[in-house]
């Protein structure tokens, strides 16, 4: 416990630190306060986006809530969709084999290109953007699912065939809780991916989300108001990354106490 607030301590302290050399470089003009805005100016648009809001009327809640909205919907129909057809593809190599150039070539298309194509075919609405979320992280998802599914220790299948376990209740008790830490894994990279994606998708046809907000910002040349959203984005891709990290903990106890001996 006291080495962990030590830790927080320090960590705490060299933050500090560098905000307050930033404060002095600006004010003393070594730095120019609309490149890089220093903690103060970006305190005091946070108190602009909180109350007036940005632009007028929309708070920096209202652009929070509309981001996770969004980002939610996609990446949720993402795991649905990439987490039973992983399982499949991975249980079955000569569909893994048949599958794999398909998943690569896709996984290696970046999303934010797909959004001319997606427009045209969805237009600049809701669905546009969440379809662009669900894209991104199917792909990273889906490769995450086979591969933990594939990369199954052979010592353990053996040893619960040596028992007799064969068929569906191999494949329930052994080849599952045995890819599950990856298949985790894989989730906290679609969110990723989905708090990327999400920045382009918001720029388009919409004044409400984190995205729209950074857009807006930049045309006004605010550049704290973009600091403000990126931090925003940040922070809520590290809660909810964190929030699945608990969970995995919680689920799977064992695959951390491994993690621990690994180290």
């Amino acid at each position: 416990m006291r080495a962990r607030l030590a830790r927080f301590a320090v960590s705490a302290a060299v933050i500090g630190a560098a905000l307050l050399a930033w404060e002095l470089a600006v004010r003393f003009g070594y730095l120019k306060p609309y490149q890089f805005p220093p903690a103060s100016r970006i305190a005091r648009g946070f108190v602009e986006l909180s109350t007036t809001g940005f632009p007028t009327g929309v708070s920096i809640w209202s652009h929070t809530l509309v981001t996770i909205g969004r980002v939610l919907q996609g990446y949720l129909a993402a795991l649905v969709l990439a987490i039973p057809l992983g399982l499949l593809i991975g249980a079955l190599p000569f569909l893994d084999r048949l599958t794999a150039p398909v998943v690569v070539f896709c996984r290696s298309i970046a999303t934010l290109s797909l959004l001319p194509l997606v427009i045209v075919w969805f237009g600049a609405g809701e669905l546009t953007k969440i379809v662009l979320i669900a894209y991104g992280c199917f792909w990273t998802m889906l490769s995450n699912v086979i591969a933990g599914v594939r990369y199954v220790d052979p010592m353990l299948i053996r040893a619960a065939r040596s028992f007799g376990v064969a068929g569906i209740e191999l494949y329930r008790t052994v080849v599952l809780p045995a890819a599950l830490p990856r298949i985790f894994a894989g989730a906290r990279m679609a969110l990723g991916v989905g708090f990327m994606v999400i920045v382009g998708a918001e720029m388009i046809g919409t004044i409400e989300g984190l995205g729209a907000l950074i857009m807006e910002a930049r045309t006004f040349y605010r550049s704290e108001i973009t600091m403000i959203g990126m931090l925003v984005i940040g922070m809520l891709g590290f809660a909810i990354s964190s929030g699945l990290a608990g969970l995995e903990r919680l689920l799977l106890p064992w695959s951390g106490s491994l993690d621990e001996v690994r180290r």
